[in-house]
């Protein structure tokens, strides 16, 4: 059964944060994998994008990009086919019966809607794409469409949590002084990085006043969720990815 997270901070849009749970994948990334770059059986993936966008908003079009761990953001005016899928981390739409996706295996996916405006959008926010500011550009971008930057609501869905992001001294040294309060002690040469903490941060600077954080850890829950560090660490030869929704009713 397919199985949609949602956010409070989202409550009346149509959203869902999809688990691995539901979907027809077989193998080691069985269950409702919806990444093209899975290794996945393309009918497959379609097959599982279609029950999770019924889940969310039925009979809408799904609309996703090919995400390139970048601050790129794109406004949707019209559906794409999958295979015109622009480079870019993030969307934006004020369109109705649209549904905007994301897919993570570990990245935090955000989903944000400024309902009274009629504005939603999603990324991709991977540290790179955090660090260089796909989230304040999707922020901007529906401001350009009309919403409220203090109306927009964000939510934080399911990622890779600071007790599994085990990060080393390289890492942590690309972040401002300012970001220390994201790591944590590890081992020698060792950090643990809080990703959600991190991204909410980027929004609140952004100017989204309405910030929530599922709290689920990809990583240590293999039944719910994909999780590439810990396929990695695994030694598996593939990963599948989870996907997220968001979108406005006709």
């Amino acid at each position: 059964m397919v199985e949609p997270l949602a956010a409070d901070a989202l409550e009346g849009v149509p959203h869902g944060f999809l688990t691995r749970r539901g979907g027809v994948s077989l193998g080691e990334a069985a269950g409702l994998q919806c990444g093209f770059g899975a290794d996945d059986d393309p009918a497959a993936v379609r097959e599982n994008r279609r029950l999770a966008s019924e889940a969310v908003l039925p009979g809408a079009p799904l609309v996703s990009v090919h995400q390139i761990h970048s601050p790129d953001v794109v406004t949707v005016d019209e559906p794409w086919a999958d295979e015109d899928r622009p480079r870019a981390d993030g969307l934006v739409t004020h369109r109705r019966g649209i549904l905007l996706g994301i897919v993570t295996a570990d990245c935090a996916p955000v989903l944000l809607a400024d309902s009274v405006a009629g504005v939603v959008g999603a990324a991709h926010a991977g540290w790179r794409g955090a660090r260089a500011g796909v989230l304040e550009n999707t922020v901007d971008a529906m401001v350009a469409l009309g919403a409220d930057r203090s109306a927009i609501a964000a939510a934080i869905g399911p990622c890779i949590m600071q007790p599994s992001y085990e990060v080393d001294d390289g890492f942590r040294d690309q972040f401002d002084a300012g970001d220390s309060r994201f790591f944590n002690p590890g081992g020698p040469g060792h950090w643990q990085f809080d990703l959600p903490a991190y991204a909410a941060m980027r929004l609140g600077v952004a100017g989204v006043e309405r910030v929530e954080t599922l709290g689920c850890d990809t990583y240590a829950e293999p039944d719910l969720f994909y999780s590439f560090r810990r396929a990695t660490h695994r030694g598996e030869a593939n990963y599948g990815r989870l996907i997220s929704l968001v979108g406005l009713r006709p």
